[in-house]
């Protein structure tokens, strides 16, 4: 048995647990460094006890920004085989967590076999889940339905679990009164909402939150402080009932942290680009640099089917401000259940504006392969472009579909290619044009 309870635990303890080493190793970074923020709550490694098969990663504005996948199935698109593609999909392109956010059937399956075969962290939230678990209505459950269903999301391996535990009975004056335009877009915080106004209770996560930290301490369950109050528009950004639930978030961080249970913190969804980095370091202060973990945030309200760019877009901003986890939003969003496709061109938005922060937060070997990238274009190598490429196969797909009368060249540019001129000229060679 383990002389540790979390991984905060052990890092507070001194002691360096198979999954910092590995998470050192992946980041460039001393063990000592990944413990020591660990310890602070400023890297969380989600890594339940009883996810046998985790690749275990860092979370935390210090180190690679990381990708979150959302899947599931839905009432409307049933088929567990193309989740589970999707799933595979998504870890082979890179991601580094899944979200099962299935609200149909029986969900415990799929979230057991994800556990047992992805070797990416797993999150849930455990509040869609309640209502088809119990298969009842909404007002008739009760807060320890809800606690249990947390429990058997921690027995099946869940790495984090996202809860809603920041919105209270204050938060429905709040939204009467100020008169957002989006309301509530967040799932789970709209379920939360909808019953404590059907049933006059406080919300359970948030009045119960002493007993959730002991489930989370007992299997190692990250804590994801899930933000019901996110804006769901550009006009909604920045406003009351988003800030007043960000400073409660805090106050729940550092309850959690009391009791060695590791904690993200969720952040906006829809939002100005000249917002995000002011509300990067308002997070940052208030949760007391516990990583955060955002949607998007996307930068406009305006481009369904593209919600993948406007997304990249914030993400950017926000990785490069301080955000530690971006989640995937793919040209689906806001209108249907995501094919494998849309995962695909989600990851990849997701990945460079991941990616680009990285770089210009100057995390360690984040611009290795932009590097290669110019030595393999300057001497017209398309192999070793494949290999430093994010998407190889998109690229070189382009490629051969419009492929050119000349190898060193592209069908764009021909002979007049500069990188081609500039080659046989610094070699003193004739350049030939037509």
């Amino acid at each position: 048995m383990s002389s540790y309870a979390t991984q905060m635990d052990a890092a507070r303890k001194g002691i360096i647990t198979k999954e910092m080493a590995e998470v050192a190793k992946k980041e460039y970074r001393s063990e000592e460094f990944i413990r020591q923020l660990v310890a602070e709550g400023k890297i969380a490694i989600p890594a339940n006890k009883n996810h046998k098969c985790l690749n275990p990663e860092g979370v935390g504005s210090m180190l690679r920004t990381k990708i979150n996948v959302n899947l599931g199935v839905s009432r409307d698109c049933k088929d567990y085989d193309i989740e589970m593609e999707k799933v595979m999909a998504a870890v082979n392109m890179g991601a580094e967590a899944i979200m099962d956010l299935s609200s149909h059937g029986n969900t415990q399956p799929f979230r057991k076999k994800l556990t047992s075969e992805c070797p990416a962290m797993i999150g849930t939230v455990p509040v869609y889940d309640s209502v088809i678990h119990y298969q009842r209505d909404l007002k008739t459950l009760t807060a320890k339905d809800f606690i249990d269903v947390v429990r058997l999301h921690a027995e099946d391996g869940v790495d984090f679990v996202t809860l809603h535990c920041g919105i209270t009975r204050k938060t429905i004056e709040q939204i009467k009164k100020h008169k957002r335009k989006m309301n509530i877009v967040s799932r789970g915080g709209s379920l939360v909402f909808a019953w404590m106004c059907m049933t006059g209770e406080e919300n359970p996560f948030y009045e119960y939150y002493d007993e959730i930290l002991e489930i989370c301490r007992e299997y190692d369950v990250t804590i994801s402080l899930g933000d019901a109050c996110r804006p769901g528009c550009l006009a909604d950004a920045s406003d009351v009932c988003q800030i007043e639930e960000l400073v409660r978030l805090g106050e729940l961080t550092k309850r959690a942290w009391e009791k060695d249970v590791q904690v993200m913190v969720e952040g906006p969804g829809h939002m100005p680009m000249d917002q995000i980095e002011a509300n990067m370091k308002m997070q940052n202060t208030i949760c007391m640099g516990a990583p955060f973990y955002v949607l998007g945030p996307l930068v406009t309200d305006i481009a369904p089917g593209y919600d993948h760019i406007t997304s990249a877009i914030g993400g950017a901003i926000a990785a490069a401000s301080g955000a530690a986890f971006l989640c995937y939003v793919t040209p689906a969003e806001h209108l249907a259940l995501p094919n494998v496709d849309d995962v695909k061109q989600g990851i990849i938005a997701s990945k460079i504006a991941a990616h680009a922060a990285d770089i210009a937060k100057k995390i360690p070997h984040a611009m290795d392969k932009d590097n290669a990238m110019g030595d393999a274009r300057r001497v017209l190598d398309w192999d070793a472009q494949w290999e430093c490429a994010l998407d190889p196969e998109t690229a070189r797909k382009i490629r051969a579909d419009r492929s050119p009368e000349y190898d060193d060249t592209c069908s764009m540019c021909g002979k007049f290619c500069a990188v081609r001129s500039m080659n046989k000229a610094l070699n003193d060679e004739y350049v030939d044009i037509l």
